[in-house]
């Protein structure tokens, strides 16, 4: 234990830029995952025709292994930033859609039968009780993704990236250099706690009636 962390205070400054190109990757494709998950559940929940289209063409992409889609992201979008973006929504979209859908359907008819009595348009509901009622299970989701992003962007990063924790793994490895794999590994799980511990902090500002 205290080698690697020697080894980390020895090669701060770099494990420091790689990991903020980790981070960059994980936060920017946990971001366009969110949107892409969570607006797809949306969609389904107003556009009811849609769910027989949406929900198969999703289960079967997520059948695939995510890290199967590796070389054909990396094949269009490069080694750069882009592809372990693209990489990170891939892995979370899925899991946000679900969550998501099973939240905003969880609503009790009656109440929303209430609603549309008085008036109320497919929006309202959505905004004034489905989001609502919705938002613990998105959250549960949201907190799950924030580990497994870093852990995509890592993954992808050893596959093929100019910087990056991941690729400080590869090339300690390649050195077999095992300590430098650990004080990187070690710095990749500081950043999904910090990452977690930020969700959850936001989670009990926004659902604090849970």
């Amino acid at each position: 234990m205290s080698q690697i962390l020697a080894s980390i205070w020895g090669q701060q400054a770099t494990l420091a830029s790689a990991a903020w190109v980790t981070l960059a990757e994980a936060l920017l494709g946990y971001l366009l995952g969110a949107a892409i998950g969570i607006g797809a559940a949306v969609l389904v929940v107003m556009l009811p025709r849609l769910r027989g289209i949406v929900l198969p063409v999703a289960t079967a992409i997520n059948s695939v292994p995510v890290i199967a889609w590796s070389p054909l992201v990396l094949l269009w979008f490069g080694m750069g930033i882009s592809s372990k973006v693209v990489m990170v929504a891939l892995a979370i979209s899925f899991t946000l859609f679900l969550s998501a859908l099973a939240g905003l359907d969880r609503v009790d008819r009656r109440t929303v039968d209430l609603l549309r009595s008085f008036g109320a348009s497919r929006f309202t509901i959505l905004w004034r009780l489905r989001l609502p009622t919705a938002l613990p299970l998105m959250f549960a989701g949201l907190r799950v993704a924030t580990a497994r992003s870093v852990l995509v962007a890592v993954v992808t990063e050893m596959l093929g990236a100019h910087n990056g924790l991941g690729m400080q793994i590869y090339k300690a490895v390649v050195q077999v250099d095992f300590v430098q794999v650990w004080g990187a590994v070690f710095v990749a799980s500081a950043l999904s706690l910090a990452f977690f511990a930020l969700m959850s902090a936001i989670e009990r500002k926004l659902v604090f009636w849970k």
